[in-house]
């Protein structure tokens, strides 16, 4: 196996068209064409874990946040980053970074933390927009079957918590194939009439090269007639944060003392208590702040995330509790979230988890 099949996985899996703009998510150091030893994967690719992998024979080490996150102009050794990427060549180790794709997924980041603490009826703190498609298709009525397959199975149909979704109307369409065409139904230069659907599908935007390829294989059709718009609607299955319900409301510190215990937190830094239950929680792994207007929007009770400054907690405003447990305490749990994807797939090869605690924060 080479590495290049572990990424394309990953990639189909969580698409780096999920990441932001400022992040850098993807191979930073290596080949993909390298024939694949094992996987070691950590938070963050620091030199301890580098030297682990060395010890442990691993050539490709998956790291949630990108060692190379701004522009490199020299690889001289004078800093961590630059030894790590040092070291990574010596003893060609590949290095993958899957960051705010894994963040903005619904199965990624967020779910994890949402899974640990145990809530439920989950959805997008604040969901994509501009991130889908509807593809409109024309297919005879005989041939919807292998094209509904198809389109479903590439990812396509798909609105949050339902899949293999469409629309379709019945009509007639015409056609006239010259001298040059293959025709499937009809004969050249005769105009030919057929029953046919006009299909419509919901379709991610990440989603939607995989669909097209689908679709041109399963139509029965030499030339496909199809259209595609751009859709404002929201997106439910990708976006920033998380927000959720517990299954049964909990007191204050009660719920504080659980998410010490869950997170195993040196401490929690939080707004002031406003004397009422926890029900409803908002979470967002890692630098959360940006999200404090959707958890009060959407009446969280409880915002819990990362990196929040001093000013920033007067924003709560008494309407929502702020929890900042820090930021490797909230995404420490994204290994086993990685490890486990990959298990998934590739069930007879080595996939490790890092034994080395890269948090640089320590607590007296």
């Amino acid at each position: 196996m080479i590495i290049g099949d572990i990424i394309d996985f990953l990639e189909d899996s969580f698409p780096l068209s999920l990441q932001e703009d400022y992040d850098n998510s993807g191979l930073l150091c290596g080949r993909k064409d390298w024939e694949a030893t094992s996987v070691l994967v950590c938070l963050d690719a620091i030199e301890s874990v580098i030297d682990e992998a060395i010890s442990l024979g691993s050539n490709l080490i998956i790291a949630h946040h990108p060692i190379i996150f701004k522009g490199l102009k020299k690889i001289t050794g004078s800093n961590y980053v630059e030894r790590v990427i040092e070291k990574c060549i010596e003893n060609k180790i590949a290095l993958y970074a899957i960051h705010t794709n894994l963040d903005n997924h619904f199965q990624g980041v967020n779910r994890a933390i949402a899974n640990r603490i145990g809530l439920n009826d989950l959805r997008i703190l604040s969901p994509m927009q501009n991130s889908l498609n509807k593809l409109v298709v024309f297919v005879p009525k005989d041939a919807i079957d292998q094209l509904d397959r198809a389109i479903f199975d590439a990812g396509g149909g798909k609105i949050g918590n339902y899949s293999e979704c469409h629309f379709r109307t019945s009509g007639t369409g015409t056609f006239r194939p010259n001298d040059l065409a293959n025709p499937t139904i009809g004969k050249n230069n005769n105009r030919s009439q057929v029953e046919e659907f006009r299909v419509e599908y919901l379709v991610s935007r990440n989603k939607i090269s995989d669909v097209l390829i689908a679709m041109f294989r399963a139509h029965p059709y030499e030339e496909v007639a199809y259209e595609i718009y751009p859709i404002e609607n929201v997106n439910q299955e990708e976006g920033a944060g998380m927000i959720g319900i517990l299954n049964e409301p909990m007191s204050e510190l009660e719920f504080l003392k659980l998410i010490k215990e869950k997170f195993n937190c040196g401490i929690i830094r939080h707004t002031a208590l406003l004397e009422k239950n926890i029900s409803r929680v908002a979470i967002c792994g890692g630098a959360g702040s940006f999200l404090l207007k959707k958890a009060i929007q959407q009446k969280a009770d409880i915002f819990i995330t990362a990196d929040f400054k001093y000013h920033e907690f007067f924003d709560a405003e008494k309407k929502v509790i702020i929890a900042d447990i820090g930021h490797f305490e909230s995404e420490q749990f994204t290994s086993n979230l990685i490890a486990d994807k990959l298990k998934e797939k590739f069930t007879n090869f080595a996939i490790r988890l890092t034994k080395i605690n890269t948090n640089p924060i320590n607590y007296f």
